[in-house]
Parts: C-alpha cells; sequence; structure tokens
C-alpha cells in the first residue's frame, strides 16, 4: 500500500511508544472512520456519486464538520479524475492520502515556541470542563522530565476547587504553583507568578486561567486583561496562547476556538480526551476551518498521557487497520 507505507516508514525511525499511544488512543474514531470506510468500500465496487454521498455521511458523523467535508470529497472527485480511478479499492488510499495532506501544512512549526533568551511563558485558555488544568499538569511534567525548570500559576481564581486541583497536579509534576485566594483578581496572580519566576531564573511558566466567570465581569475581557500584563511585565511574552479543546464534544470545540480565537490570539490548539471518542475527525475541521496548529494531544488518563501532535502517526493510528488488512491479503496472495 504505497501512501501508508510510506508513513509507516516515516514513523519507523520515531519513537515506538509514541505510535502505538496514537494507535490505541484513536481506537474509537478508527472504528467511527477507517472501519466505515472499508465496508463502504467493500460495498460499493465502482466510484460514482452514491459512493461520495455515503463518504460524506461517514466523515460527518466523525465530525470533521460539513464545509470541510465537503472540501475533502472535492478534493477526492478531482483526484479521481486526474488519476482516472475508477474503482473503490484504489481511491481507498487516496481518501488516507487527502486527509493526511489537510493537517500536513507546508512550513508550519508545530512544536511549542520557546524564548531562547529566557523565560517562556505559556498562557492556557478554555472554557471549564475540557480537562485545561489536568493538561496543565501533564505538560508541566513533561517539560520537567525534559530538564526544565517549570512554575504555574493558579490564574483560575473562579471556579471552587480549581485552584487546589493544580496545586495536586503541581505535587504530581514536583512543580510549585503561584497562587492566591480563591475569587481574586487572575491578573495579579500572574503578576506575583511572573515576578516569581523571574527571581528564581524558570525556564517555563504555565498560567492557567478561567474558563467560566460567576460574575457579570465578561470572560474574555479578564483574559485580555491577563495578556496585556504578561506582555507589559515581559515584552514578546505569552509566547504561546493555547486553547484547551475536548476533542469528545465535537463541533462545539470548534465553535470555542472561534470565540476564544477572537479575543486573545490563539496560537496552538491542545486537543483533550482524544483516546474517549469516536469524533476524532475534529482534528480536520480545526485545521481546515482554524487554520491553527493542534500541538498536543492528551491521550488517557495518567500523567505521561500527552503527546506533541504528530500528524503522521495520526494518520497512521487513523487508518492502521486497513494497512494490516492489505499486509494480510498481500501475504495470502503470496501464500497462493
Amino acid at each position: 500500500m504505497g501512501f501508508l507505507n510510506k508513513i509507516k516508514s516515516k514513523l519507523t525511525g520515531k519513537n515506538d511508544s509514541v505510535t502505538s499511544k496514537f494507535k490505541s488512543g484513536l481506537t474509537k474514531t478508527r472504528q467511527s472512520v477507517a472501519s466505515k470506510v472499508n465496508n463502504l468500500v467493500k460495498r460499493y465496487r465502482k466510484v460514482d456519486e452514491e459512493f461520495f454521498e455515503e463518504l460524506e455521511d461517514i466523515l460527518i458523523g466523525a465530525d470533521v464538520g460539513v464545509n470541510t467535508v465537503m472540501e475533502i470529497v472535492e478534493q477526492l472527485k478531482d483526484e479521481a479524475r486526474s488519476r482516472n480511478i475508477k474503482d473503490t479499492e484504489a481511491l481507498r488510499e487516496v481518501i488516507a492520502e487527502v486527509l493526511a495532506g489537510m493537517l500536513q501544512k507546508e512550513d508550519e512549526d508545530s512544536g511549542i515556541h520557546m524564548n531562547p533568551d529566557g523565560l517562556t511563558v505559556l498562557l492556557f485558555v478554555g472554557v471549564n470542563g475540557v480537562g485545561k488544568t489536568t493538561t496543565i499538569g501533564k505538560l508541566a511534567n513533561r517539560f520537567k522530565q525534559e530538564g526544565k525548570q517549570v512554575l504555574l500559576a493558579a490564574g483560575d481564581t473562579f471556579r471552587a476547587g480549581a485552584i487546589e486541583q493544580l496545586e495536586i497536579w503541581g505535587e504530581r509534576a514536583g512543580v510549585d504553583v503561584i497562587k492566591h485566594q480563591e475569587g481574586s483578581d487572575p491578573a495579579a496572580v500572574v503578576f506575583d507568578a511572573l515576578a516569581a519566576a523571574k527571581s528564581r531564573g524558570v525556564d517555563i511558566l504555565i498560567c492557567d486561567t478561567a474558563g467560566r466567570l460567576q460574575n457579570k465581569v465578561n470572560l474574555m475581557k479578564e483574559l485580555e486583561k491577563v495578556k496585556r500584563v504578561i506582555a507589559r511585565e515581559l515584552p514578546g511574552a505569552p509566547h504561546e496562547v493555547l486553547l484547551a479543546l475536548d476533542a469528545t464534544t465535537g463541533q462545539n470545540a470548534l465553535s470555542q476556538a472561534k470565540t476564544f480565537g477572537q479575543a486573545t490570539d490563539v496560537t496552538g490548539i491542545v486537543l483533550t480526551k482524544l483516546d474517549g471518542t469516536a469524533k476524532g475527525g475534529i482534528v480536520f475541521a480545526i485545521r481546515n476551518e482554524l487554520d491553527l496548529p493542534v500541538k498536543f494531544v492528551t491521550l488517557g488518563e495518567g500523567i505521561d498521557d500527552i503527546q506533541p501532535f504528530d500528524a503522521d502517526a495520526f494518520v497512521y493510528g487513523l487508518f492502521a487497520d486497513m494497512l494490516s488488512e492489505d499486509e494480510e491479503n498481500e501475504e495470502a496472495n503470496q501464500a497462493e
């Protein structure tokens, strides 16, 4: 199998545990996309309008998003025409190729932008319940394991228990947390955290923020204020504004991204709970409709279950069964 074999060989030199984490983490999405595409290919022998209509339904069901699905299908039709593909089996590989192309933007750096001159500040935003605080803890642990000195700012002062939750994750990761009392001004917490980070010579400061406010203050205005304080105290910061999105919410995640993006100049997405959903297709909608890189994904509940997003590993995880099936068929043919 040409295209998927190329991806497999590209991944050979990478960490095998990363590839296997994506494969196991995408099990539910794989069942909702690749398995259904396989069945569709078996039912339709020739590429026609009905085949494409059913393919649209499969992709929309995986929360790829209507606009993105229409673009994908149009691209597939163009590829089928230009390559003179008449049979669905031959198109199956092209489906994987087109989806991969949507994730892999040329000249894009999907890594975290670090400050080469000292302290790097990461500002985390996102609504309550998406796993934002948990993800901050996992990311802090990852950076600590890489030898970085990390500090956390408990800027979500409005949600009951948010400060304590961040402290628990800080303890697990072996990282200090700068906090004020519940209900205090988030910008003041971040101000103190920046001062502490500078005085301690910290490498990375990760700032948690509120996902909802109990009072009449507009959340987006509050986030803008926090961002202004960071920029004033450390020119060029924050170096990343990371939006945490819950993959299980599908299209809701997309509308959240649009809202936060308008207020805080989001630079990247951290997609949480990808292992718990059949709607992992939301990755394609985010890439296509928002043109924002997915920087990290969480693929489990453990402190180590966070991975930098890898488009190759994602596509391999999505279509791994298809590849295995083709290899089995090839072996059977050779045995005959």
